[in-house]
């Protein structure tokens, strides 16, 4: 269930108390993201003005999963309500599944961060669209390299068929011409 909340903006640099009640109306389970230079910060809300997120390599070496207070998370940036639970996961379910890695310190850039770990509390699935947004490049590129070397090992059999008249051996054997 999505609340009136949703997809509005808070500002973290009210006082603690005026930040509290309004985000006290905020459905359990929901991401909330704080847009940091560069990148954007995902927690969960798990009620009482709290909130579980991943704190990346800049605050702990292997990063953790820690609860904190809404304004802690905000570090005076604007917040951002996301998207709430959906029907699969219930609010209280993304909740647990939240708290159940409390203490956790496998963070990774590219595979178990802030995004990852949210993803996963409310569908089932580490995800993070950052991530996929800037590998998605690379991506690209390694699918192109690879449909050029198939058509260039195909454009070599056929052009070593055609001039030799015959299959050349490529590759296989002993290497050995034989007289």
């Amino acid at each position: 269930m999505k609340t009136a909340f949703i997809r509005q903006e808070h500002t973290g640099s009210a006082g603690a108390g005026d930040l509290i009640p309004r985000v006290a109306t905020i459905a359990l389970g929901t991401e909330l993201i704080v847009s940091r230079r560069g990148y954007r910060h995902y927690g969960i809300y798990v009620g009482d003005g709290r909130v579980v997120h991943y704190a990346g390599r800049i605050s702990y070496p292997r990063g953790l999963v820690e609860e904190v207070s809404i304004a802690d998370f905000t570090a005076g940036r604007r917040i951002h309500v996301g998207d709430a639970s959906n029907e699969r996961i219930p609010g209280a379910d993304v909740v647990r599944r939240a708290r159940s890695r409390l203490g956790e310190r496998r963070y990774d850039l590219l595979q178990n961060n802030c995004e990852h770990f949210c993803s996963w509390c409310q569908n089932g699935e580490p995800r993070s669209a950052q991530v996929e947004a800037l590998t998605q490049s690379q991506r690209l590129l390694v699918r192109t390299l690879e449909r050029a070397a198939l058509a260039a090992r195909r454009w070599f059999r056929r052009a070593t068929t055609t001039t030799l008249g015959f299959p050349f051996p490529h590759g296989s054997g002993s290497g050995q011409f034989v007289s």
